[in-house]
């Protein structure tokens, strides 16, 4: 009976792993086998090496979720919005391993620590670089480091590949449209960071925001070669800017070069298969 005991010690030894996260050190003492995921990004991480959660805070819309990572994953249970999940709901599902986005969950990280170890990670407002530091973490904290690690070789693989079909250095500037609003993302957003990685010449932070509001003078001043627009709402201000006279003397307007791209894969979603996803689009979208 000792022996036993003493080879179940060290296989929980062998199993526990230690990271950084947002909140300092992290150790879990076994490989998890429940795990509910607080952000988009997340589940992103876990489809790449294969991994489904239990549960996901998708808004209550699984199409939230990109198609690519949906393809990898068992059904789920929501646990509500991203901004505002359930506590209930993730109890119930008897999680050993919470996933929270230091942007958003912060003020209820006391609350999901009672209910099961949480490792705390940049989502919301994560570079693309970041975001692959995450997913590299997420894949050692749950037991897949070296599929992580032959993922994220593979990702970065595509990512070049994809950047060999597009214009290299062309000025390209992303943005979200809603009603009254137009949002530059800069390299600095994860979204421009995957463009810059993509070889295109994406804008610098704005006063050191990596992403920012402008109006049309403003983007007039930023006189990208090509714009592209997520529109989060079908009342677009981008779409009354283009009745203004203003936005003819705009080079990407002139050279026939803005496009509409899909809000959930450029703008919300975030991970490797949004990233390829959004190499794939740009490939298409630069098509002579």
């Amino acid at each position: 009976m000792r022996v036993l005991l003493l080879l179940l010690a060290l296989m929980g030894q062998a199993s526990a792993v230690t990271v950084q996260d947002q909140h300092g050190t992290f150790t879990l003492n076994q490989t998890p086998q429940r795990i509910v995921v607080l952000e988009l990004s997340f589940a992103d991480a876990l489809a790449a090496v294969n991994i489904s959660p239990v549960g996901i805070a998708d808004d209550n819309d699984p199409q939230r979720l990109l198609p690519e990572v949906r393809e990898h994953l068992q059904p789920w249970q929501s646990v509500g919005l991203r901004g505002q999940p359930s506590l209930e709901a993730i109890s119930s599902l008897h999680p050993d391993l919470i996933i929270a986005d230091s942007s958003r969950h912060t003020t209820i990280y006391g609350a999901l620590q009672r209910i099961a170890p949480v490792l705390l990670l940049q989502s919301r407002n994560e570079t693309y670089a970041e975001n692959l530091q995450s997913a590299a973490i997420i894949g050692e904290v749950v037991g897949k480091k070296a599929e992580m690690e032959k993922r994220l070789a593979l990702h970065r693989q595509r990512i070049a590949e994809a950047a060999k079909l597009l214009p290299q250095g062309a000025r390209v500037l992303f943005g979200t449209s809603r009603e009254n609003q137009f949002t530059l993302h800069s390299r600095d957003s994860y979204t421009g960071g995957v463009l810059a990685a993509l070889g295109l010449t994406v804008p610098d932070p704005i006063n050191g925001a990596a992403m920012t509001p402008m109006g049309l003078e403003n983007l007039l001043a930023q006189n990208p070669d090509w714009l592209l627009v997520a529109h989060y709402r079908q009342e677009s201000i981008v779409k009354r800017w283009e009745a203004d006279p203003l936005w003819g003397m705009l080079s990407a307007a002139q050279q026939h070069h803005v496009r509409a791209v899909d809000s959930n894969s450029w703008a919300r979603m975030r991970g490797l298969f949004a990233a390829e996803k959004i190499s794939r689009d740009a490939v298409t979208l630069f098509a002579p």
